[in-house]
């Protein structure tokens, strides 16, 4: 049974509404950061954009040695047997990852715009804008600076419930207090979606 993604739009979507991911760097410091998706006319995801604090050890790691891992979650949780109505039914964990392999540049002057993307990308529209913080803003961003990671390899594993009977998935989906994990196996697979709320 295959847990591939149905299309690259589901690793781009998974970043979008679960941005912050662990940013590792070769000497197993790692940061946890909300990134942005950048993609091809294709769709296709080839960049992450972000910033790091300055101060960030993994400032200068990245300077010496661009090479990171990238690793996001999206949804994700147990699921009990409890749910299921086959006896003999198990125990499992469903979940949705990204692991991304990848090479940082920084682009300092590029903060300002990393800011405000990820302001637009996270606020409502007419939301916050980072420009109500004043003077505040003019001195942070001094502080911070933007990066580009360079999209070498992409793994995901979209485990859903791909690989269950009907009934099962549907009592899982239909019972599962993880609403967000019931929506995420619907959207996985050509089951009907009448079981979700």
């Amino acid at each position: 049974m295959s847990f591939a993604p149905r299309s690259p739009d589901d690793i781009v979507a998974l970043i979008a509404a679960h941005p912050l991911a662990w940013v590792a760097s070769r000497d197993f410091d790692a940061t946890p950061l909300p990134l942005l998706a950048e993609c091809d006319g294709e769709g296709r995801l080839v960049s992450l954009f972000g910033h790091y604090a300055r101060r960030n050890p993994q400032v200068a790691a990245f300077q010496a040695d661009p090479r990171a891992l990238i690793l996001f979650n999206g949804p994700q949780d147990y699921v009990s047997p409890t749910l299921v109505s086959n006896p003999v039914w198990g125990a499992t964990w469903n979940y949705a990852t990204v692991r991304i392999t990848a090479d940082i540049a920084f682009v300092p002057e590029e903060t300002d715009s990393a800011l405000r993307q990820l302001a637009a990308h996270l606020e409502p529209e007419g939301g916050w804008q980072v420009d109500a913080m004043g003077e505040r803003y003019d001195r942070m961003i001094h502080e911070i600076v933007a990066f580009r990671a360079t999209v070498t390899s992409c793994e995901a594993v979209f485990k859903l419930g791909q690989d269950e009977a009907d009934s099962s998935f549907a009592e899982i989906v239909a019972g599962h207090p993880n609403r967000a994990l019931a929506r995420a196996m619907l959207d996985q697979g050509d089951r009907p979606r009448d079981a979700i709320a």
